[in-house]
């Protein structure tokens, strides 16, 4: 179990960086910020995932998502965050 949460944490940090690489513009977060942005895109790119293919529980929709799902979803939640905060995507 440790193990898959580490698995988890380095996936999700990896995903936060390269979704702040992919979408333009300054965000001053930390690497914990960064971290739970890729957690967050995970889950939000499992979900899409879920829906797209419509499969439930018993056909393993619940898996992770993978680097794609996830960085992804990543990218979604940081176009949510800056909407939230009110910051531009140009800049």
């Amino acid at each position: 179990m440790l193990m898959f949460i580490l698995i988890m944490l380095v996936v999700g940090f990896i995903a936060g960086l390269i979704a702040r690489a992919i979408v333009p513009g300054n965000d001053s977060m930390s690497l914990l910020a960064t971290a739970i942005l890729g957690i967050v895109g995970s889950f939000v790119g499992g979900f899409l995932g879920y829906v797209l293919t419509n499969k439930d529980v018993t056909d393993g929709a619940l898996q992770p998502a993978g680097i794609v799902g996830s960085i992804i979803g990543a990218v979604i939640a940081l176009i949510v965050y800056r909407a939230a905060n009110g910051r531009s995507i140009n800049r």
